[in-house]
């Protein structure tokens, strides 16, 4: 790029006045892209192939709810120059990293113990998540992340160690008697899930099927497949495969089958299972002829029941 080609993108947009939802859908959008506000409805964002796709993907939904949009190529003659567009930047993302450096003391210094230990785990990795989205819009390197970096290796290492010290290994005996909750729709990962909590930690447990957000838990509940949830994804692994790692299951047929719901679930052909098209229609079928969840986990639990048994035969 040459000295007098633009550097910035911006997108200046006006939306209507109702819904409210749908002027919050944009705020966010705008926010999780990394742009930042210049004038009111004047969005800008370092000119790149992403960021130019990302806004034209964005004015499309402006402008399919009502909205008007524009995207303009820019350079800063007089007035905002350069250094003044980056210092925005800078001073928004180092808010970003203030707050999760914040958060990570504020969880060090709640400490840890064994009746916690589910749900730290599920907030470092959640903060973890938070830190690769804002360095992924950290365009110009802005002050924080180091220090975050550093508070987040130590609450790991502190972790790690409490782990060891409180004997944080999860025992299947220590989670019976629980109500397992999750999300309403069940599909193939928290049915496989449930099968799994049934067939081998608890013959008796119970379910709970709540909204996606806002639920509380109460005193001996369990989450799993839901937002902040107790056992939910980790990375590239679905909620079957965490619970199988959580748990100690060495199993290879329960192996087989978690392969199944990873390439099911992440449709990304991981580990390209034949048995995929076979059983992603089924699971889907009974989604679709049961609405009742507890219908669906009784029927999708067959499905597993006989996977299993096939998979333990063809092991011996």
């Amino acid at each position: 790029m040459g000295d007098g080609d633009a550097r910035w993108l911006l997108l200046i947009h006006q939306l209507p006045p109702k819904p409210a939802y749908f002027r919050v859908k944009i705020w966010r959008r705008l926010q999780a892209m990394g742009a930042v506000a210049i004038k009111n409805s004047v969005y800008v964002v370092p000119r790149s192939d992403e960021t130019q796709e990302d806004f034209e993907w964005l004015l499309r939904e402006i402008v399919k709810g009502g909205g008007d949009a524009s995207i303009c190529e820019a350079r800063f003659i007089e007035g905002l120059e350069d250094d003044g567009v980056k210092a925005i930047f800078n001073a928004a993302r180092e808010s970003d990293y203030r707050q999760l450096a914040d958060e990570a003391r504020a969880i060090t210094e709640r400490g840890s113990s064994r009746d916690n230990a589910f749900q730290l785990e599920t907030e470092i990795a959640r903060l973890r998540r938070r830190l690769a989205a804002v360095a992924a819009i950290d365009f110009f390197e802005a002050p924080g992340r180091e220090a975050v970096e550093g508070s987040m290796s130590d609450l790991e290492r502190r972790v790690q160690v409490d782990s060891a010290t409180a004997s944080w290994t999860v025992r299947r005996d220590e989670l019976r008697g629980r109500t397992w909750v999750t999300r309403t729709g069940v599909h193939i990962d928290r049915i496989a899930s449930a099968w799994l909590v049934r067939r081998f930690v608890d013959h008796e447990a119970r379910f709970k099927f709540v909204p996606a957000r806002g639920y509380r838990p109460e005193r001996g509940e369990l989450r799993f497949d839901m937002f902040e949830a107790e056992f939910t994804h980790d990375g590239d692994r679905c909620t079957f495969e965490v619970l199988l790692g959580r748990l100690g299951f060495e199993d290879t047929a329960l192996r087989s089958i978690a392969e199944i719901v990873h390439d099911i679930d992440l449709k990304d052909d991981k580990f390209e299972r034949p048995e995929v098209a076979g059983i992603e229609p089924l699971i889907a079928g009974i989604a679709v002829i049961h609405r009742d969840d507890e219908e669906r986990l009784a029927q999708g639990g067959a499905v597993f029941d006989g996977l299993y048994a096939y998979f333990r035969r063809k092991q011996r």
